[in-house]
């Protein structure tokens, strides 16, 4: 027999399906918005359990990182440009809050990511106004929710606008973040064992910047998490 709720169900889904943001299936738990096929299709770099993995290198001789890593490969024309296209330019928050709570277990897995608090790399104002919010908060409420610390919201700010990393080489990109990230409230970090969180690296300067600005507090011990790492 039919119950209420598979009733109730089956018309929500008729007039609001619940599909999957890889591929659009309809086939996934309720409670996750990528199906059993994109979850195991999703390239895993399993750099959070090594040390001198390839992100940690990015950092080298650059700034004092205790642990770095990254959850995901990305490709051009993959599944994970497509899912990070999602989060960030077409509103799927829902998709990034999952996202994060996914980098988190594997974070906690390794034992080697025990930190204080979660630190969202900043967004110019303008861009985070237009874009709705930034993708890194995002990222950082989904953590939080599996490693129980809180997000520093506004530790630190970027006030001034930077112009497009796209096409800038290692140096040039450095240049253009320099003096880009202020301190906006030092106590809140000083003592404390930060993570700051991004959803892309490619070079590490704009990480690199936020992170030696961060390190200017009081017996500040930093380390670093992306989503995805580029690769070719």
């Amino acid at each position: 027999m039919i119950s209420i709720k598979e009733i109730k169900d089956s018309f929500l889904h008729l007039w609001f399906p619940h599909i999957c943001a890889g591929c659009g299936s309809d086939l996934l738990n309720e409670e996750s918005l990528l199906c059993i096929r994109c979850l195991a299709a999703l390239p895993e770099t399993n750099f959070q359990a090594h040390r001198a993995n390839p992100v940690e290198k990015i950092f080298w001789g650059r700034l004092p990182l205790v642990n770095a890593t990254a959850g995901y490969y990305f490709k051009k024309e993959s599944l994970m440009q497509q899912l990070i296209h999602q989060f960030k330019y077409k509103g799927n928050k829902e998709l990034g809050l999952q996202l994060g709570r996914m980098l988190a277990k594997y974070l906690m897995q390794s034992g080697r990511f025990n930190a204080d608090a979660l630190v969202p790399l900043p967004l110019f104002p303008v861009k985070e106004k237009k874009r709705g919010y930034n993708q890194a908060t995002v990222l950082c409420e989904g953590m939080a929710e599996i490693m129980k610390i809180p997000v520093l919201k506004n530790a630190i700010i970027r006030p001034q606008h930077t112009e497009t990393q796209t096409r800038k080489g290692r140096v040039e990109r450095w240049k253009n973040m320099e003096g880009k990230f202020v301190l906006q409230d030092i106590a809140a970090i000083n003592n404390k064992h930060l993570l700051l969180v991004d959803d892309v690296i490619t070079t590490g300067a704009t990480l690199e910047a936020c992170g030696a600005e961060l390190l200017k507090g009081e017996n500040v011990r930093l380390s670093a998490v992306v989503l995805c790492i580029a690769s070719n």
